[in-house]
C-alpha cells in the first residue's frame, strides 16, 4: 500500500511541477506577451479595414454627387448660352453639341441596362448566316474574317 501513496505523491508533484514551471518559464509569457500582440494585431487591422471600406464608400458618393453637379452646371451652360445668345449658329455654340452627343449617349446607356446581361444583339455562333470570307495575308497563309 505504500507505494500506492508513493506514486499518488509522484503523479501530484510532477502536475505540480509542470504548472510550476510553465508559469515562471521565460518562453510561456513571451508566448502569451506575442498571443495578446497577434490578438491587438488583428483588431487594429480589422478596424482599418472597416474604415478603409467607409472611406471609398463616402468618396464614390462624393464622386457621383460631384458628377451629377457637373451634369447640372453643363445643362444650365448649354441652356443659358442658347438663351442669352439666341442667334449664334448651333455649330458655334459648344455647348449645343455635347448636350445632343450627351442625351444620345444616355439613351443608349439606358437601353444596354434594360437588356438582360445574357441578351446579344442578333443572331450569333453558327446561326449567322453570313458567308466567311477568306482573305490572303501578306506572310502567304490565308486567315478568316467575318464580314
Amino acid at each position: 500500500m505504500p507505494w500506492i501513496y508513493a506514486l499518488a505523491g509522484l503523479l501530484v508533484g510532477a502536475v505540480i511541477g509542470f504548472a510550476i514551471s510553465r508559469l515562471t518559464a521565460p518562453n510561456y509569457k513571451k508566448q502569451k506577451n506575442l498571443y495578446k500582440d497577434l490578438e491587438t494585431a488583428k483588431f487594429e487591422l480589422e478596424q482599418q479595414k472597416q474604415e478603409l471600406t467607409d472611406h471609398f464608400a463616402q468618396t464614390a458618393e462624393m464622386l457621383d454627387s460631384l458628377g451629377k453637379e457637373y451634369t447640372k452646371l453643363y445643362q444650365h451652360m448649354s441652356k443659358t448660352s442658347s438663351e442669352l445668345l439666341p442667334n449664334i449658329p448651333a455649330q458655334d455654340n459648344p455647348f449645343a453639341q455635347k448636350v445632343a452627343q450627351q442625351n444620345a449617349s444616355n439613351s443608349a446607356d439606358q437601353s444596354l441596362e434594360d437588356a438582360p446581361k445574357d441578351y446579344a444583339n442578333g443572331a450569333t455562333g453558327l446561326l449567322r448566316e453570313e458567308k466567311k470570307e477568306y482573305l490572303d495575308s501578306p506572310d502567304g497563309e490565308s486567315g478568316k474574317k467575318a464580314s
